[in-house]
This record gives structure tokens, C-alpha cells and sequence, in this order.
């Protein structure tokens, strides 16, 4: 037994301890003062909230810099003066920890949209602490300003402080879903957490989609969230932990850190480290690889350099010239933290006790938090503004009547004599008096009582609007999803984090990252790489491309300049999109005649790339157009297609019976073009088609009748003019400049007068592509020929070419003689290829089977 005093008032004036001490089972009372400590720990120091993925020391900080008015673009304030609010008004605990807690919500390296704005030495990936709070500054960045937005709108709940003086939010309104957005880490009493962060624009559009249609599958969820994506970068390593961090709350992600080979003078290669994995000291790693190589657990490593300066991390690992950088990346991923695991557990507070959450739960749990704060904001403002309804009726009473109220204002000693007054003249309450006690003189002018008839209409509709937000639930649906589509347009960027195919072994990229390569395909799907410089011959010729060439009925059809750190972004008629890193492709020479494209993408039977396109960064404000053959039209953000891979992804929703025709990346500001089979061409505005997700179906680009069908489409270009190519071997050229803009789903206007002479459309080249055609006829041999000259804008054209008797033109494609596109600062010198001459160029046009 024990012997327990307790706090219990005192009766009369006895101040003796009798009737309040209470003896107890010792088990008893260390068993419940536990539990007690230990919920305290949890709630109050180590478990977000559910709600806005904060811990109640983040959400206390936050709070006292919006009352310090610290809003991005304003001034920062010194960070010893922040703490001392926050432990002096919220947080009655030590000064470091508000100042840690300060510090990680400033580092970018932690944070995947940082709270914090901070100026100063802020701590680095080394663990080097930050500077003392006295020499620091801070202010709230536009990430924080949303997790505050409306605070004052009473749409949370307010709890007094730690002495009942003040009053604090129990949670922050979070126009931002926090918890995953930035992630969450921490240790309670016989329980953790530990969320991983996530972009910003992939989990918007997530919760948009989750808005939309609150039955979807986890696994659509899964497609629109690929994975978590860390501050560092770097690589997760497949996908079976994520999966099953997202459908059960725990799972283990293995994460990687990103490198690539850069080859030395004689012959010695070095590994760089560019990104490492998330909460990983560099320090630290640095010391791994020396002990490594000094202790004998490898003689191939020769030197190690720290590089890494403010523009990011560079690790150079110089080897021994016969060292395999593979098995050397093998075994620091062995020994290293080069490699290790983020345990995820999604455990957070829900109505004020733990528990363990799925990614549908996460969402959902943010989605009714803003639904009931967009509710309680609506609420706040429609009493306000039916409160401003009731005095504006009054003035306009007063306005009306306003002899008898002058006579009554003048006819009172004082305001407080003339308030009755005024109720029985109007008929008003003691509110609206008061407001006509105190109009100006300036508002009994005609204009004013105008003004105020324009603020009451005002005031009706806006009353209208409010209280359909308060009444339903639709409404405020829409209402969130406006304000998602709104968020996702400021804060979406490009994923940081990569993640790759856990069945297949790691590719090292090889070369220094402005190296430049020649990427040429053949209208069979062969294709090689060589480097820039070799690939490209006097006056733009292809040397390369006549290997290419060889095959019978085969040709060069792209010809494309790529960063070597880049992808090819290929798309197949079903709508499979596949991504190929250029690292993948080997080293060819001018005479390599390159590979199958099968032998690096899983293409299904029966299906065929339709267009392979060079892509640097899978980033926002870029779009995939994709266009089917019966007039459906699709555009996708390219970011959705960063984890496409060499097995395929869906890039688009093709139904039975149709397929990809043409696709292409635009800038989102052209006009598209599209061509029917029949000679029809539509041009209409890209902003009229409205994004999609990746898996969506398109919508109608052009009216497409019984017997025709779109044969390709285009975006317009300033440059250069299009030549409609035809079966019967016609060509005509068209301005754009000529053909007007329709609305989308017309028919289109006749680009092709007379179909019975020159037959019906098989191909559309852009003279700023090339300045030659190569025809395939059905029969299956080939046939070139230079584009007309300019003005050839009859309403027939001119012949180009006869095909073999009793066959036709099959398609019409531009011959890729030179090269599409540039490199700024990687043009070819002709003096770089000796056999770059005109000769080489005859070559190349000299197809077999023509």
C-alpha cells in the first residue's frame, strides 16, 4: 500500500491533511499515474494531429508568428524573440525545444515544403546545428500562411493556454493536407510514428479525385500517388513497401541515394553521389566509405572528395582503373548508408487518441476537417454579412423618413434619449439605431442612398451563397475542390524522388550530366545512340543514320538531341506509355546499326509505338497531347508520367476500336491541329481541351463520320508550313495562318478539295521538320521525294510522286535528314566528323526498295 495525498479543497478552516490522503495498491497507482504521463506525452508532445499533421509545438510557433504578422515578404524577426512568445504565451517548456522544433521547419533538407522562412545558419545534411536563436531570423513562409488561412473566422476550435490568460487553436485550419504533404516523425510512450512526405501536386490531385468519387479503389489512388517524394531526391527501391504503407499503415521503404560514373584520364572511373537518401548525415556516410576503404573492406576505392556546396550534394568516388564501379556501388550500398530503410508507420491522433491509418483514412480524415472549417468560415461570414444586411435596411429607413429623423436626432438631449426615439418612428432595434446615430452628413447625399441600394443586392446574393455553403454538403464539396485546383496550380513541382523497378538490378548512369547524345529511330523501331558531336556531319547530315538505313525498307524517321541524363518518353497505339533512361541505351558508333526498341521496352503483342519523344524533367506546365484515330483528344500534365518505365504504364484510355495516332508535348498556349482521313482539318484552341489525369479517356477534338478517320494532328508552329501528303501521291501546301480556328468537335473545313483525283489524306509534314518525304507504298517498297516549294496551295496540289501500279500510298512520313532540335552550347562542328559530306547525305536518301 501507499500512502497518496491528494489536492482535495479544504472544508471550514481545518488544515489538516486528514480526508485527503487516500491509500493505495502501489500497482495501482503506478499503473494509472503511467498511463496518465503517457497520454500526456502522446497528445501533447509527440502525435500529429490527424487533422493538420502538426505537433502541438509546431501549431503554437505558427500561431505566434501570424500574431507577430512574420507573412512571407515581410519582415523577419529575430528567432530568440519567437521563442521567447511561444514559451511565454503557448508552450511552458524549454527554450530548445521551440528553437529545434523552429529550426527543422526551416530546413528545405527536412521539410518537403518548409513552414519557416529562415534567415541565417539553419543547420546543414552534415549535422552541423543551426546558429544560436539570437543570431537567427524568421518569418512564415506562403506554405504556412494556408495552414492558418481563416483562423480568424472562428473555424476551429480554441482551448485556453498553458494560465488561462490566452486562448490557442486545438488544430490550424490546413487549407494544405500536412500530414503527408510534409510527413511527421516521432517517439511516444510504447508507440511511434513516422510518415514519410510527399509532392504536393501528385497528393492534391489524389484528394481531388477522392472528392470526386469517395468510393474509388485504393489502387487508382495508388496510381495518382506513386510514392513518397523526399526533400534530398534520390531513389526508392520498388514498390511492395509502399503498397503496403498505404493499404495497411506500415510498411518499409527501401531508399537509395543517386549516382552515376564519370570516367577519368586514363582510364580511372569515379562514382558521384548527387542526392542522398532522406534524414541521412553526409558526415556520416563520409566516414562509412573511408573506414571501408582503410579497414580493408575494399582496395579499390583511391580517393574521396567532398564537392557539395549551396547548389546541392557531390560525393566523388575515384576507383582503381580495373575496379567494376557495379560491384563497388553493391558493396557501399552493403556497408553504407548509401542505402537504408524509412519504416513507415502512419499513426497519428484522431479525436484526441492514437491511431493507426491507411492512405484513404489520411485523406479522408483532411477532407472532412476542411470541409467542416469551409462551413464554419461560410457560417462566420454570413452572419456577418446579415448582420451588415440589418443595418444597411435601416439606413435606407432613416433616408426614406429622413425629415422626421433629423426632427428627432434634434429634438434629443442625447444619443441615448434618441435611440428609443428612432425604434418607434422605424420600427428598428437598438443595433440599427445606433448605426443611424452614426451616419455622416456626407451620407444622406442621393449618391450615398445609391450606393447603399448597390451593397444590399450585394448583400443578398452573397447571403445566398453563404448559407447554400452552410446548408450543403455538394456545395462545399465543389467549394473544396476549387480550392484544391487552386493549390495545386501554386504549390505543384517537379518529383524529386525516383522510384524504380525493385525486380531489376540498378542501372548506373554513365557521363558527365551535360553530355549531349544523338538519338535516331527508324520507321521500323530500330534505334542507337551515339554521341552529339559524332552523330551530326557538315551541313546537318546524319553519318550515323546509314546504318540505320539498311535494312530493307527501313529509314531514319527522328533523329532527336537529348540530354544524356534524360528520357525517352515513347507511347504505343493502345495507349501505353513506357520510359526508357537514355543511360539504358549503349554507346553506339556511326556504323552500329542500334537495336530493336523490343529489346528495351516490354511492348505488348499486337500493339507498336506510335511517337518516342526526348524528355530532360517530367515537370508541371508541360502537357502530353495524345490524339486517337477516332477524334478524341487527351491532355495530361507530363508529370504524371514520371514513373512510366521500360514495362509500360497506362498513358491513356483507349476504347475497343480505336487507337493513338499521333502524340506530342506542348506548352499548353498553341492552337491544335487535327486531319481526317478525308481531307477535313479542325484547328482549335489547346485550352478548350481540360486536363485529365494519366488514366483518363480523351474528349471529341473533331467530328469524325462513317468511313473517315483522324490521321494525325499537330501543334501549331510559328515556323514553317504543312504539306498534305495523299495515296495517290499529291502533295499540297497549306498555311495555318489560312486555316481558320473552329470550335472543338467540328467537322472542320475541306483541305483536300477533290479526293477522287489526288485520293485520301495518308500524311501531314511540317517543312520546318524536314525538306523530304519518304512514301511507303502497299506493296511494301519505299520512295522519296523533296516537299513541294511554297504556293503550292491549289486545291489539288501537285503530283509528288506515281506509286507502283495497282498499289497506293500507305503513309507519308518527313525523313529526318537533320537533326530535330538543338543543344544550347552543343552544336556540331563540322570539322568533327570528317566523313560529314555531301556524299554521306546521298547516302542516306538512297533507300533500299524504292
Amino acid at each position: 500500500m501507499v500512502a497518496v495525498t491528494r489536492d482535495a479543497p479544504r472544508t471550514g478552516g481545518d488544515s489538516s491533511a486528514e480526508g485527503r490522503v487516500e491509500f493505495r495498491p502501489l500497482e495501482r497507482e503506478m499503473r494509472e499515474s503511467f498511463i496518465d504521463y503517457s497520454m500526456s506525452v502522446i497528445v501533447q508532445r509527440a502525435l500529429p494531429d490527424a487533422r493538420d499533421g502538426l505537433k502541438p509545438v509546431h501549431r503554437r510557433i505558427l500561431h505566434a508568428m501570424a500574431e507577430k504578422r512574420l507573412t512571407p515578404g515581410g519582415h523577419y524577426q529575430k528567432s530568440a524573440t519567437v521563442v521567447g512568445d511561444v514559451l511565454g504565451r503557448y508552450h511552458p517548456h524549454g527554450d530548445s525545444a521551440v528553437y529545434d522544433a523552429m529550426v527543422r521547419m526551416a530546413q528545405d533538407f527536412s521539410l518537403r515544403y518548409p513552414l519557416v522562412d529562415g534567415q541565417g545558419n539553419f543547420g546543414s545534411l552534415d549535422g552541423d546545428s543551426a546558429a544560436a536563436y539570437r543570431y537567427t531570423e524568421v518569418r512564415m513562409t506562403p506554405a504556412a500562411v494556408e495552414m492558418l488561412s481563416d483562423l480568424e473566422k472562428d473555424t476551429v476550435g480554441m482551448r485556453p493556454n498553458f494560465d488561462g490568460r490566452l486562448e490557442e487553436p486545438e488544430v490550424l485550419p490546413a487549407r494544405l493536407p500536412n500530414l503527408l504533404l510534409n510527413g511527421s516523425d516521432g517517439i511516444a510512450v510504447g508507440m511511434a510514428t513516422k510518415i514519410p512526405p510527399h509532392n504536393a501536386g501528385e497528393l492534391l490531385r489524389a484528394v481531388d479525385r477522392l472528392i470526386e468519387a469517395p468510393d474509388i479503389e485504393v489502387d487508382e489512388l495508388l496510381e495518382l500517388i506513386p510514392g513518397p517524394d523526399f526533400p534530398t531526391g534520390g531513389y526508392i527501391w520498388g514498390k511492395k513497401g509502399i503498397e503496403s504503407a498505404y493499404r495497411t499503415g506500415r510498411g518499409r521503404i527501401e531508399m537509395r541515394a543517386r549516382l552515376h560514373v564519370e570516367e577519368g584520364k586514363f582510364g580511372k572511373s569515379s562514382l558521384v553521389v548527387t542526392e542522398l537518401p532522406y534524414q541521412v548525415n553526409k558526415a556520416r556516410v563520409i566516414g562509412q566509405i573511408t573506414n571501408l576503404a582503410r579497414l580493408g573492406g575494399t582496395d579499390a576505392i583511391t580517393n574521396l572528395r567532398d564537392e557539395s556546396d549551396r547548389d546541392g550534394v557531390r560525393l566523388v568516388i575515384e576507383l582503381k582503373r580495373d575496379a567494376d564501379p557495379a560491384k563497388i556501388l553493391e558493396l557501399l550500398f552493403r556497408k553504407t548508408q548509401l542505402r537504408c530503410t524509412f519504416g513507415v508507420i502512419m499513426l497519428a491522433l484522431v479525436d484526441g487518441a492514437p491511431r493507426e491509418l491507411d492512405l484513404r483514412a489520411v485523406l479522408n480524415i483532411w477532407i472532412g476537417h476542411r470541409l467542416e472549417v469551409i462551413r464554419r468560415a461560410a457560417a462566420f461570414d454570413l452572419a456577418n454579412a446579415s448582420a451588415r444586411r440589418h443595418v444597411v435596411e435601416a439606413l435606407l429607413k432613416a433616408l426614406d423618413t429622413l425629415d422626421e429623423v433629423i426632427a428627432v436626432i434634434r429634438g434629443s438631449r442625447t444619443p441615448a434619449s434618441a435611440r428609443p426615439k428612432l425604434q418607434r418612428l422605424l420600427g428598428i432595434d437598438a443595433a440599427q439605431a445606433d448605426a443611424i446615430l452614426a451616419m455622416r452628413l456626407a451620407s444622406l447625399t442621393g449618391l450615398e442612398k445609391r450606393k447603399l441600394q448597390e451593397e444590399l443586392a450585394e448583400l443578398d446574393r452573397r447571403i445566398k451563397f453563404l448559407s447554400a455553403i452552410v446548408r450543403d454538403e455538394t456545395v462545399r464539396r465543389e467549394r473544396l475542390r476549387a480550392e484544391i485546383a487552386e493549390l495545386t496550380e501554386a504549390y505543384q513541382d517537379p518529383r524529386r524522388t525516383q522510384i524504380l523497378d525493385g525486380e531489376k538490378p540498378q542501372r548506373l548512369q554513365r557521363g558527365a550530366a551535360e553530355e549531349s547524345r544523338l538519338v535516331m529511330l527508324t520507321r521500323q523501331g530500330m534505334i542507337k545512340a551515339q554521341p552529339h558531336a559524332s552523330g551530326a556531319g557538315a551541313h546537318g547530315a546524319l553519318p550515323g543514320a546509314y546504318a540505320l538505313s539498311k535494312r530493307p525498307g527501313d529509314f531514319v524517321l527522328s533523329a532527336l538531341a537529348c540530354r544524356s541524363f534524360g528520357s525517352l518518353l515513347a507511347v504505343s497505339a493502345r495507349g501505353t506509355a513506357y520510359a526508357l533512361p537514355l543511360s539504358d541505351l549503349p554507346a553506339a558508333t556511326r556504323s552500329s546499326r542500334g537495336r530493336h526498341m523490343d529489346s528495351y521496352l516490354e511492348v505488348a503483342a499486337g500493339d507498336e509505338i506510335v511517337s518516342v519523344m526526348p524528355v530532360d524533367k517530367f515537370e508541371e506546365g508541360r502537357w502530353l497531347v495524345t490524339a486517337s484515330r477516332r477524334g478524341q483528344v487527351k491532355r495530361t500534365s507530363l508529370a504524371d508520367y514520371e514513373n512510366a518505365r521500360t514495362g509500360g504504364i497506362i498513358g491513356a484510355s483507349v476504347p475497343r476500336g480505336d487507337e493513338i495516332v499521333s502524340v506530342f508535348i506542348s506548352s499548353g498556349g498553341e492552337d491544335l491541329v487535327f486531319f481526317s482521313r478525308l481531307g477535313h482539318i479542325v484547328r482549335f484552341a489547346e485550352d478548350s481541351v481540360r486536363p485529365t489525369g494519366r488514366t483518363a479517356g480523351g474528349v471529341r477534338a473533331m467530328r469524325i463520320e462513317a468511313g473517315n478517320a483522324v490521321v494525325a494532328a499537330l501543334p501549331s508552329r510559328p515556323s514553317g508550313e504543312l504539306v498534305l501528303l495523299t495515296s495517290k501521291g499529291w502533295g499540297r501546301a497549306v498555311q495555318l495562318e489560312s486555316i481558320r480556328r473552329l470550335q472543338r468537335g467540328a467537322k472542320g473545313v475541306r483541305g483536300l478539295a477533290n479526293t477522287k483525283r489526288t485520293g485520301i489524306l495518308a500524311g501531314v509534314v511540317n517543312t520546318a521538320d524536314s525538306g523530304q518525304v519518304a512514301w511507303e507504298f502497299s506493296d511494301g517498297t519505299l520512295g522519296t521525294t523533296a516537299l513541294p516549294a511554297s504556293g503550292t496551295g491549289s486545291a489539288s496540289g501537285v503530283r509528288m510522286i506515281e506509286p507502283p501500279a495497282g498499289h497506293w500510298v500507305e503513309a507519308a512520313w518527313p525523313l529526318r535528314s537533320l537533326v530535330s532540335g538543338s543543344l544550347e552550347g552543343n552544336s556540331p562542328d563540322p570539322d568533327d566528323d570528317p566523313g560529314g559530306d555531301s556524299s554521306t547525305q546521298q547516302g542516306l536518301l538512297e533507300l533500299e526498295g524504292r
